[in-house]
């Protein structure tokens, strides 16, 4: 972890934190830092900032530190923190503000969670639910590793565990009305 510098960085943060808070629904100054969703966060060990100092960077107005962790996009959104935490701090609600926030920035520092986010969606939308299939090859071309899981691929369509043909479900235009409306709202990227 490198050293932060505090000068400076509360004017112009501070309104970051009030934009993460408006879009997550969590006040900050709930968190006392026990550090119980730290201790609880099956991937923590990957991350460079613990959940607890993420929020602790953001309650001190350094948010562009926060933006640039690696942190809200290993974030596995599985709730052991929130389900921890005595004062209901909605971690995986702020981890994706900050996410979003750092997306609109331009501020993706992990670029393969990005490309899998928006090819999962991208399948979701089209046929109503991943076709793992095209999903695979999707995320493994835009990721650069094109032949990364190219022998995966034969014994799981012999056996019948993946098909190269999407299957919709029968009201796709319900969830596209969905995606729609999410766009509208100013939300969704692809």
């Amino acid at each position: 972890m490198e050293r932060v510098e505090l000068a400076g960085a509360l004017r112009e943060n501070l309104a970051l934190k009030s934009q993460v808070e408006a879009a997550s629904g969590v006040t900050l100054s709930d968190c006392y830092q026990c550090g119980k969703c730290s201790a609880g966060c099956p991937v923590a060990f990957a991350m460079d900032y613990t959940p607890r100092q993420v929020i602790r960077l953001l309650q001190l107005g350094l948010g562009e530190e926060a933006l640039k962790s690696h942190t809200p996009w290993l974030c596995a959104s599985c709730q052991a923190c929130y389900t921890r935490c005595p004062r209901e701090v909605n971690l995986p609600r702020l981890m994706e503000a900050v996410r979003q926030e750092a997306r609109r920035r331009g501020m993706i520092n992990e670029k393969k969670v990005d490309i899998f986010d928006q090819a999962f969606l991208s399948s979701v939308e089209r046929y109503g639910r991943a076709h793992e299939m095209g999903l695979m090859v999707q995320y493994n071309l835009q990721s650069g590793q094109p032949f990364k899981d190219a022998l995966l691929a034969p014994p799981l369509l012999f056996k019948g565990k993946i098909s190269p043909f999407p299957m919709k479900i029968r009201d796709v235009a319900d969830v596209k009305n969905i995606f729609a409306r999410v766009r509208s709202h100013g939300g969704g990227r692809h």
